[in-house]
């Protein structure tokens, strides 16, 4: 049994967060920008997830509704696991497989994106919602653990985090969700920096 000031846990999460500063941050720009531009034209974030993975997600779309540092507009994204009604009633009639595929196939539109948080990269009702999202035209994102898993597999994009256990890959993804959520606001700042830049121009000419 291991002491109650055993460290290693602690050197675990700097061993993994020391490679993921490498091959995440490029990802989860690009993931940045793309979703600002898609939800300043409309389109929205659904995400799902499972235990404490459904956890991290509710924490994303939290950061885009509210705000994540600076005041800035409100944006669109559902975290399909907080309807309990929802996902009770589906569970009960359709089956525990289908209750994020039905929210899906409920709320999704084409250019939607739909993110998807796995440490297994292998929960069944993850690797359904994918499909119903391909099948309407959403871009689908995974955010796991280790690769190769079927989730990483079955997304348009997938971060797969190198980690030793599920608890470091879960920390892992917090520390995702909030690069993901300063890119996007970086993103949406520039865009609203253009427009004012583009307005003051449009101002002068009419002047």
């Amino acid at each position: 049994m291991k002491l109650a000031t055993d460290v290693t846990h602690c050197d675990d999460l700097m061993k993994a967060l020391e490679g993921f500063r490498g091959y995440g941050g490029p990802v989860l720009r690009r993931w940045g920008v793309t979703l600002a531009s898609r939800l300043a034209a409309g389109s929205r974030l659904l995400v799902a997830g499972n235990g404490g993975s459904a956890a991290q997600a509710q924490h994303l779309t939290a950061e885009l509704v509210g705000r994540y540092r600076d005041d800035r507009p409100a944006f669109s994204a559902l975290a399909l696991h907080a309807d309990t009604s929802s996902t009770t009633a589906i569970a009960n009639d359709y089956g525990v497989q289908e209750i994020f595929a039905r929210q899906v196939a409920a709320h999704g539109r084409a250019g939607d994106v739909l993110a998807l948080l796995s440490t297994s990269g292998s929960s069944a009702n993850l690797l359904v919602a994918a499909v119903a999202a391909h099948r309407l035209g959403l871009t689908v994102w995974a955010l796991t653990g280790p690769a190769p898993n079927p989730l990483a597999r079955a997304a348009d994009e997938a971060l797969c985090v190198e980690a030793a256990t599920s608890a470091t890959v879960q920390e892992l993804h917090l520390v995702a969700v909030h690069m993901l959520c300063e890119s996007f606001d970086e993103a949406v700042e520039r865009r609203a920096e253009a427009d004012r830049r583009n307005w003051s121009l449009f101002a002068e000419e009419d002047a």
